[in-house]
């Protein structure tokens, strides 16, 4: 029988918090996203306006999440807000998504990202290489190295903190220090600068689209369309940002392992944001300097990073890239496997996920959950789906944050003379505006992308049957 512990080991200061934040934000989005963003908003403007408006929705969020984890500094992190600002269920449908969707598969897809970017480097583990073609599921080198790699990491993690938190140390140093230093070069080493070229395009927002020759042409007028399309196109375009800038919370759901968890949880929380938000600012203007939007929108595969890196380093840029694209990948993955099983380990602990989840193990880490996590991780690398759920899990995030954050409001109410040793900055009125983008968000991406945010708010509400199943079976334990 293995040894067990009971509660897990405060040994995280702030600097291995703010390295959780920014590592767990910071996969493979930055490289790819800006090219679909641009299609959508078609201007150099909008292309950084979308960049700016998620940067202040993320620092936002952050700022007011410090208030809720000062309050319960304790491991689960939105979970558990949820459930103490309204209900048990409330909790339990974010866990739910947690499990079925928002963790596993970006754990998935980041470890997907890594391999198509190492294919790079070695080329017989490009996704194009078919390991096994069993009819109903084609199997590839990309697929397989991916699930590797999360089964490694997850192994790591099983053996304490201390592997994983020095992963995260050197990887996410590395990739910050990588990236602002691509940014450099991309300013003063690149061969030619469209900087002039792509502001003439100010705010003038525009939809682009190939025409039969595959060139990029302007395909209506979204002010001339009216402004709720403008909206909607910017709805549309943050779904890539938004995912990017994602998973800024998983420090929160690790406070059991955080020193000073009610200081520093908050103060991570808002450093590593600011860090990654200054830096993807930045990372696009370095784009709008060296490719012209017609290389953002038309970059191969979508891998602007990998166009914008040959105009600096010539043919290199791409072995440059794939090289930094794998060490962000690893590291980021590394920040979602540690922390997501620490929800379920709260989750069980409520009799509401598997038993054994509850459970550390002799290095006071949830290792059932790390294993259970990665499982179903490694089945959506499988099922090549992953793209698909990427979708959805921008909606279901946000929703999710709205809510949370809802649950200030609700709190300050409920709960007047609890302690709140950090307070939500800019309260209420912040923390309003980020409700109301929210929103907006969700109501215009509904509008633009029916199917991914219906089937993402499907899988939430299949949530509330499977609660009171979980409720009554821990009735009759």
């Amino acid at each position: 029988m293995k040894e067990s512990t009971t509660s897990f080991k405060p040994s995280m200061g702030l600097f291995d918090a703010t390295m959780i934040v920014a590592g767990s934000m910071i996969g493979s989005g930055i490289f790819i996203v800006s090219a679909d963003i641009t299609r959508n908003v078609g201007s150099a403007g909008w292309l950084i306006a979308v960049w700016l408006i998620t940067g202040f929705m993320t620092l936002t969020a952050a700022l007011s999440y410090g208030e809720l984890s000062a309050m319960f500094p304790k491991a689960g992190g939105q979970y558990v807000y949820l459930k103490e600002s309204f209900n048990p269920l409330a909790g339990f449908l974010y866990g739910w998504s947690f499990f079925a969707v928002i963790q596993t598969a970006t754990i998935a897809a980041v470890g997907v990202a890594f391999s198509k970017f190492a294919a790079y480097l070695i080329p017989a583990i490009s996704e194009k290489h078919i390991i096994a073609d069993l009819g109903f599921i084609t199997i590839s080198a990309a697929q397989l190295v991916s699930i590797v790699l999360i089964v490694l990491l997850t192994y790591i993690n099983t053996k304490g903190i201390q592997g994983g938190k020095l992963i995260q140390r050197v990887f996410t140093s590395a990739k910050l220090l990588a990236l602002f230093g691509l940014i450099i070069f991309g300013f003063f080493l690149a061969k030619e600068s469209f900087w002039s070229q792509n502001w003439a395009t100010g705010m003038h927002a525009m939809q682009l689209e190939k025409d039969a020759a595959g060139k990029f042409i302007e395909h209506g007028q979204w002010f001339g369309i009216g402004g709720s399309a403008l909206i909607g196109a910017i709805a549309a375009a943050m779904v890539g940002s938004i995912f990017s800038s994602d998973s800024w919370n998983n420090v929160t759901f690790i406070a059991g392992e955080i020193k000073n968890p009610k200081r520093n949880i908050g103060l991570s929380l808002f450093l590593g944001t600011l860090i990654v938000t200054i830096l993807y600012v930045s990372a696009n203007l370095m784009y709008l300097n060296v490719l012209p939007l017609e290389g953002i929108v038309g970059a191969e595969n979508d891998r602007v990073a990998v166009a914008a890196s040959k105009q600096i380093f010539g043919d290199m840029g791409t072995y440059v890239i794939a090289i930094l694209i794998m060490v962000s990948t690893f590291g980021c993955n590394n920040g979602l496997i540690l922390a997501g099983a620490r929800v379920y380990n709260a989750m069980a602990k409520d009799g509401l996920f598997f038993k054994q989840a509850a459970n550390l193990n002799k290095n006071a880490v949830p290792e059932f959950a790390l294993w259970i996590q990665c499982i179903v991780a490694a089945l959506l690398c499988l099922s090549g789906k992953y793209g698909d759920l990427l979708d959805m899990i921008s909606f279901v995030v946000v929703l999710f944050y709205a809510l949370t954050i809802i649950g200030i409001f609700r709190l300050r109410r409920t709960m007047p003379d609890a302690e709140r040793p950090y307070k939500a900055f800019g309260y209420p009125i912040l923390p309003a505006i980020y409700i109301l983008l929210a929103a907006v968000f969700c109501i215009f991406l509904i509008i633009m992308k029916p199917d991914y945010a219906g089937f993402g708010l499907g899988i939430v509400l299949l949530g509330i049957p499977l609660y009171y199943l979980a409720i009554n079976k821990s009735k009759k334990d």
